[in-house]
């Protein structure tokens, strides 16, 4: 008979991780909570819980946000670029040249809104697996966002990369257009 292997979860440190309490001192409490957020986010912890619902919530939605325009640059900028590959000339411009303008304009959105901003570097936790990880008696709410920071120099430069290649063959085939 095997053995069943039993693996526990390190407790995260207190240098890994953050925790933002949902402690209301005054009719400032928002600010503060923000501000919070900003100051964690600046010391580029690992991890970063956010027990107010308001900010949990505009925090997740900010994330999904720049995760979505990220992902709409990448794949309209591979459409782009694999539409001649199997659609005729006339589809290929019709498909191909409007999929490059969004995927541009997604990835220049994303440039000047979204990377300047420490909180591109967090995904959020939707698995709550790292609260699993937390000492018991540590959160006062059920419910917190848990933002873990992540490298995502990589997915900058692919979606940098298709986004400029997708410029350069709508400039391209707009200059072909232009000279017929």
């Amino acid at each position: 008979m095997a053995a069943l292997e039993v693996t526990e979860r390190t407790p995260l440190s207190h240098m890994d991780c953050y925790i933002i309490h949902e402690v209301y001192d005054g009719d400032f409490s928002q600010e503060q909570f923000e501000a919070e957020l900003d100051a964690a986010l600046e010391h580029q912890y690992r991890y970063i819980v956010i027990e107010p619902a308001r900010l949990g919530d505009e925090t997740a939605r900010w994330i999904s946000v720049g995760n979505c325009l990220h992902r709409t640059s990448v794949i309209t900028g591979a459409v782009c670029l694999l539409s001649p590959l199997g659609l005729s000339s006339n589809c290929a411009y019709y498909l191909g040249l409007p999929a490059g303008a969004v995927s541009v304009a997604c990835a220049a959105l994303y440039c000047v809104s979204w990377q300047p901003d420490p909180c591109c570097q967090y995904q959020v936790d939707q698995s709550g697996r790292e609260l699993t990880r937390l000492p018991p008696g540590t959160l006062r709410t059920s419910s917190p966002v848990v933002l873990v920071r992540n490298e995502d120099t990589q997915r900058k430069r692919l979606h940098n990369v298709i986004a400029l290649t997708a410029l350069a063959y709508c400039a391209q085939k707009i200059f072909e257009l232009c000279t017929d």
